[in-house]
């Protein structure tokens, strides 16, 4: 790692980057119960590979629980699936998997 004068832009930048870091790493205290939103069309097979998809990263998992609501129009659904996360890694796996699912409009 390469020294940086302590007022020099670049040491701002890795003391911020450190506290970044830092910050991401204790918002959760894990096992935590964790709600995963995911948006995407009113279809009985977006559903299915949402919840197959969960259940790849997650696998058989106790206390997992799934709510689903349509929106207004009916075109699209809201999937709620709230289970208890074990580290950060498996979150960050769990929605990469899911956004890079060609039908979904958000994952929150």
């Amino acid at each position: 790692m390469t020294e940086h004068p302590p007022s020099s832009p670049e040491h701002r930048e890795v003391i911020a980057a450190e506290e970044a870091a830092v910050e991401r790493e204790t918002l959760l205290e894990f096992p935590c119960r964790f709600p995963l939103k995911i948006m995407g069309p009113a279809t009985v097979a977006f559903e299915a590979a949402m919840r197959d998809l969960v259940h790849e990263v997650l696998g058989e998992r106790a206390n997992t629980v799934w709510q689903v609501r349509p929106s207004a129009k009916g075109n699209f659904i809201g999937l709620t699936v709230t289970f208890t996360a074990e580290h950060r890694a498996e979150l960050d796996t769990l929605y990469r998997a899911i956004t890079a699912h060609p039908d979904v409009k958000m994952c929150l």
